[in-house]
């Protein structure tokens, strides 16, 4: 049989579907307004120091960053600022977020290695197919769950890692051979548990930062004659039998390789939360539009697909008190608190998540009357949909029931041009001037024709939003 980083490797080395890369610009447009936006958190500000304590060669840009640095330290920075606001993009089922690390590590190589941007399309689309294609290979579809998640790993940052490597070592220049040492090499460095989920921290938002980091490094030191091992995924001592055991998929990720393209499967992100919360959020929105006033909300009853209640609704307590904006977005009754009374962004955003309102009382009020339930019917549809229905009974008695069965900014219920717009311009405003931020879109819009991608990121150099702390 033929080794799985093998096969890999030369769907990463060989040609992308023109459907496919088609949709690139807007995932980099997308990672980029996240990153901008991120930029002023005090975790950024930390990486940002770090990186630059790192003494390297001003070789890319790290977005807020004051100053140039090497390309694996940009790569680290923005994949940090991009997976930090929980608004980059998703992958179903395997439920991973494939383009926080390699954007962020594709942008860094090709900004050093000056290539086209059509260059960079290409190996963005061969890194985040490398990185879904992986997820899979952890997805059980009897249990219809990530095995990953069960374990208590990061699929995001542990195949955003091979699959930012393959992206570096294809703009690095290598043929087939050289990009699967790369993807070898980074199975050695490839990462990330997700205790932060359920107990709090901020280091989650470090894992897409490490992966593009690690993806870039491993790439230069294969294109430095290192090797990695040719049964690197599925081997007796790899990295499928290392963190799945028994359970890994290796046909899933091989198949119909190059034919069907799983990163298709990729959604957007329309509001700035956990993906499990955004059906709730919807069906909220819903309920509001179609004229109920929480004041008149008795209890509220979120029903979700039972694996998704330990991450939205246990414990039900803390859930309901969150302490701070970041810990909202992964509240169940936060979210759906934010749905009947927020407003920003597409329907929902940024805005509705700050410290002051995660305390606010009149949301904590709300919150004291919303349930978060796993129901087994969902199970049909999840997890290639994240599925809620929300059940309302209100002062007057009546019972009010919304389902929302497909996530908004997948396939079934895309965002459109103008939404996507929409949310990188609500991203930027305030913290990068207007001109600039609409000269960086349409350049990112343009990247096709780009005969060189160096020095694209650079206005977003200096740091961002000081006059907003």
């Amino acid at each position: 049989m033929t080794p799985v980083l093998s096969q890999l490797s030369t769907m990463a080395s060989g040609p992308v579907p023109e459907a496919v890369r088609a949709g690139i610009p807007s995932r980099i447009i997308d990672i980029v307004g996240i990153a901008v936006r991120a930029s002023v958190l005090d975790t950024s500000r930390a990486v940002v120091g770090f990186a630059a304590d790192q003494g390297s060669a001003p070789k890319a840009t790290p977005i807020g960053g004051g100053r140039a640095t090497s390309a694996a330290e940009a790569a680290f920075v923005n994949g940090v600022l991009a997976h930090s606001l929980d608004y980059d993009d998703t992958h179903l089922p395997s439920i991973l977020h494939p383009s926080a690390s390699v954007v962020p590590a594709s942008l860094a190589v090709a900004e050093w290695q000056g290539v086209s941007g059509a260059a960079l399309i290409d190996a963005v689309a061969a890194g985040l197919e490398v990185t879904v294609r992986l997820g899979m290979g952890g997805y059980d579809r009897q249990a219809r769950q990530s095995v990953y998640f069960e374990r208590g790993q990061h699929a995001t940052s542990i195949c955003g890692a091979v699959g930012s490597a393959a992206a570096a070592a294809r703009l690095l220049g290598a043929d087939a051979d050289g990009i699967a040492h790369a993807m070898g090499i980074a199975c050695s460095m490839a990462s990330g548990i997700i205790e932060a989920n359920r107990a709090g921290g901020t280091v989650k938002r470090l894992h897409c930062g490490w992966a593009a980091r690690a993806g870039i490094t491993a790439a230069q030191l294969a294109a430095r004659g290192i090797t990695g091992p040719p049964t690197a995924v599925e081997g007796r001592f790899g990295l499928f039998q290392a963190y799945l055991g028994d359970q890994a998929d290796c046909e899933a990720v091989t198949a119909d390789l190059g034919e069907r393209w799983e990163a298709d499967r990729i959604f957007y992100k329309p509001y700035p939360a956990n993906h499990f919360t955004h059906t709730g959020i919807d069906a909220a929105i819903a309920l509001r539009s179609k004229g109920l006033d929480p004041e008149d909300i008795v209890t509220a009853t979120l029903e979700v697909a039972p694996p998704t209640v330990r991450t939205i609704g246990e414990p039900i307590e803390a859930k309901r008190e969150p302490e701070t904006g970041y810990q909202a977005q992964f509240s169940g009754p936060y979210t759906v608190a934010a749905g009947f009374l927020g407003g920003g962004g597409l329907g929902v955003g940024l805005a509705d998540f700050t410290d002051e309102l995660a305390c606010d009382p009149d949301r904590r009020k709300l919150m004291a009357r919303i349930e978060v339930m796993g129901d087994p019917r969902l199970m049909a549809i999840y997890p290639d949909q994240l599925p809620a229905r929300l059940t309302v009974t209100t002062i007057s008695g009546h019972t009010l029931v919304e389902e929302v069965l497909a996530n908004r900014g997948g396939p079934d219920r895309p965002l459109s041009a103008t939404e996507l717009a929409a949310k990188y311009t609500d991203n930027t405003a305030g913290l990068v001037a207007d001109d600039v931020a609409s000269r960086i879109y349409d350049a990112l819009s343009g990247l096709a024709a780009a005969p060189s991608v160096t020095g694209l990121l650079a206005p977003l150099l200096d740091p961002i939003g000081s006059s907003h702390d």
